[in-house]
């Protein structure tokens, strides 16, 4: 009788991805009440009849090949009630007259000869069914009888103008290997079967992403074996596929399971076309002009250039340069405006990331510059059924037009549990509304305090390349919003943060943040908290901060500043750390002063979801000083922030002192390098300082901001 290995291997959660979790749930009662009467066919199609009449057929191949008598379109319960059953009692299945018991496999379209492709890898099962595999081993003839020539070749038009992925192994923790596209997210839920592969687009709308994906793979998969990480798998027989790699289909061991790779065009080419380096050029040119002449000194008429280096950035479609600059001109439009936004801080952070991208394109190929840059391509994408569940939203302010209004904002942000991703709801307006208010405007029918603690479930959700979701405006597609329970801990283990030492190890080995992508929610993340230790508030720097831990006994620091656009977040925080009752925090994550920060969105706490930045003003919070010192790193970066801020020909004479100052703290602190590029560039002041100056400013910064990141 023949096995359906790929029936078998689909979890609840993988049905679910393929369906819809509600239909999964009915199809399961069904089934258990009323079991069909299933038989296999010698082809390994499996069949069932329901007590109520419908047969359903469901041949090798995926779910989207079941056809139901039930009249039913698309995916129906008794498809999925068939697959629930077979599990159930595959090893009493009955086979049909003809077939002969322990009859082998039939071949499944890209199942059997995956394996035989990957080399004779032995696969390493843990006892849940872990298997360690890679989507990389798929032909390119398997990607074209699954979704045919003519989206094949769009997928191969995309390969040859390049573009980068992020690709995730299987691992214990994670166990289903999936790629994040520009505009979609790729998953591959049965090992070695190209038939049950999930992606978060609508179906029809970009089909052509899951040859993409493999090649993503494979891209991964040949620069493992580049460094030495693995020796086995022979090279693919059809190696003028695209991508093909030597060892595709083989997983090492010390192979990561989380990497970057930029797949096809000129990958590695460190070369920008004309345009795109005149633009970048006039961006850093723009750096130059604010570190020399300093945001004290700057008036109205920088504003023209701002706006011709932001054109020639839009232009050339640099969007991580073009964010950075667009940052740096409300930066210098706040300090002209006297605004309390103003922080020398983000000021010099743009200048120094404007020069890291463009030094980093220039590391002869060593940066993916896509990556970098942002020039991914930005089409939206509509997306199937999703189910969002809301992690809170950060309020956030930026200078509006000349002669108009301040602009407000709210970023809502989204876990997708179907793409293991967090997205993000966009809305902004002129007024100077704060968050309560705010908090009380209407998004598709619904509050957005409800979108921002809340569950939606959405036909109508369109995703683009930064991970932006829209809900789009549709008389058939419904958007349903309740509230949230704050049930975090069902969400996927990569949103989920439990072990903060495993999460300081990964963001370890992430790229500078002056280099990363701009994609706000690409960090963050879900922590539980076990026990909130230290809470304390600074009054000078209007922050609020707070000492927790995990099961393990690790501790992270939840951090906090007063801002105008949402009056009452630290007294909600304050309080609801106080109260005791915290089960997790959502918020951004990244590594600071030798430890994890987490820069909160929200609490989940018994029985719902307590919001920050959408509280009402209360009478501050409750509790003062403590905390602890600042170190030599964060001092030398206040010292160098001064550059941008005065000017690099405006510097007092006493600025050299305190620059050797700052470096004697660094060396005693045993940061020797760090100390050496502080001195690098006191060296290097003088009464008419130029290009040499701002080199060793912009060196001296980035060290220390990488030191602070990774200390």
């Amino acid at each position: 009788m023949t096995t359906r290995d790929d029936l078998l291997a689909l979890t609840p959660d993988a049905l679910a991805a393929l369906s819809n979790r509600g239909l999964v749930k009915r199809a399961a009662r069904e089934a258990e009440a009323a079991p069909p009467r299933i038989e296999v066919g010698a082809d390994g199609t499996v069949s069932g009849e329901f007590p109520d009449g419908p047969v359903a057929r469901l041949p090798a191949g995926g779910l989207d090949r079941g056809v139901c008598t039930c009249g039913a379109s698309g995916v129906c319960r008794h498809v999925l009630g068939l697959v629930l059953a077979y599990q159930r009692g595959a090893a009493q299945l009955t086979a049909p007259e003809g077939g002969a018991a322990g009859e082998e496999p039939a071949p499944r379209a890209g199942g059997d000869e995956v394996a035989a492709h990957a080399g004779g890898v032995p696969e390493r099962e843990a006892a849940q069914g872990f298997v360690a595999w890679s989507p990389g081993a798929f032909t390119d003839a398997m990607l074209e009888e699954r979704i045919g020539v003519r989206l094949l070749n769009a997928a191969r038009r995309v390969f040859r103008a390049g573009y980068v992925a992020r690709v995730h192994r299987p691992s214990l923790a994670d166990p289903v290997p999936r790629v994040e596209l520009a505009t979609a997210t790729v998953r591959f839920l049965v090992p070695h079967d190209l038939g049950f592969v999930h992606t978060d687009a609508a179906a029809g709308a970009r089909d052509d992403v899951l040859a993409l994906a493999v090649w993503a793979f494979r891209a991964a998969d040949e620069g493992a074996a580049d460094e030495g990480a693995a020796d086995e798998g022979a090279a693919d027989e059809g190696a003028a596929d695209e991508g093909a790699a030597a060892g595709a289909g083989s997983v090492d061991d010390n192979a990561a399971t989380d990497v970057q790779v930029e797949v096809g065009g000129t990958a590695g080419d460190a070369t920008l076309d004309g345009g795109a380096d005149a633009a970048l050029e006039a961006a850093v040119g723009l750096a130059d002009d604010v570190l020399l002449g300093g945001a004290v000194q700057l008036g109205g008429g920088v504003d023209a250039a701002v706006a011709r280096v932001r054109q020639g950035l839009d232009r050339a479609g640099l969007r991580w340069p073009l964010l950075a600059v667009v940052e740096l001109a409300e930066q210098l439009a706040a300090y002209r405006g006297r605004s309390t936004r103003y922080r020398a801080e983000d000021v010099a952070g743009l200048v120094a990331e404007l020069h890291a991208r463009h030094r980093a394109v220039r590391n002869n190929g060593g940066s993916p510059r896509a990556r970098v840059l942002g020039t991914e391509e930005a089409a939206e994408t509509p997306m199937r059924r999703a189910r969002l569940d809301a992690l809170g939203c950060r309020v956030w302010s930026g200078a509006g037009d000349p002669g108009q209004e301040e602009r407000r904002g709210v970023d809502v942000f989204f876990a997708h549990a179907d793409s293991a991703t967090v997205l993000v709801l966009r809305r902004e307006w002129e007024t100077d509304e704060d968050g309560p208010a705010l908090g009380r405007r209407r998004v598709g029918g619904a509050s957005l305090a409800q979108l921002a603690a809340g569950n939606v479930v959405t036909e109508s959700a369109v995703r683009s390349a930064s991970r932006r979701v829209r809900l789009a405006q549709s008389r058939v597609a419904k958007t349903t919003v309740t509230a949230s329970a704050g049930r975090w801990e069902g969400l996927p283990g990569v949103l989920v943060v439990r072990d903060l030492r495993a999460l300081a190890a990964d963001l370890d080995r992430l790229p500078p943040r002056v280099v990363r992508p701009r994609v706000e929610a690409e960090l963050v993340r879900v922590v539980a908290v076990a026990e909130v230790r230290e809470i304390w508030y600074s009054p000078g720097a209007q922050r609020l901060a707070a000492v927790f831990a995990d099961e393990q006994g690790a501790t992270a620091t939840i951090t906090a500043t007063h801002h105008p656009a949402a009056p009452g977040a630290l007294d909600a925080i304050a309080g609801t750390l106080r109260d005791g009752a915290v089960r997790f925090v959502s918020g951004s994550v990244r590594r600071a002063g030798g430890g994890v920060v987490v820069e909160p969105l929200a609490f989940a706490v018994e029985g719902g979801v307590v919001v920050p930045d959408l509280a009402g003003a209360g009478n501050g919070p409750a509790v003062v000083g403590g905390g602890p010192a600042g170190d030599a790193v964060d001092g030398a970066l206040g010292l160098l922030a001064e550059v941008p801020h005065r000017g690099l020909t405006h510097l007092p004479g006493a600025f050299r002192d305190r620059l050797a100052g700052a470096a004697d703290d660094l060396a005693r602190e045993g940061l020797p390098r760090a100390a050496g590029a502080v001195l690098a560039f006191r060296d290097g002041l003088g009464p008419d300082p130029g290009a040499a100056a701002v080199t060793a400013w912009v060196d001296a910064y980035l060290r220390l901001l990488v030191t602070a990141e990774l200390r």
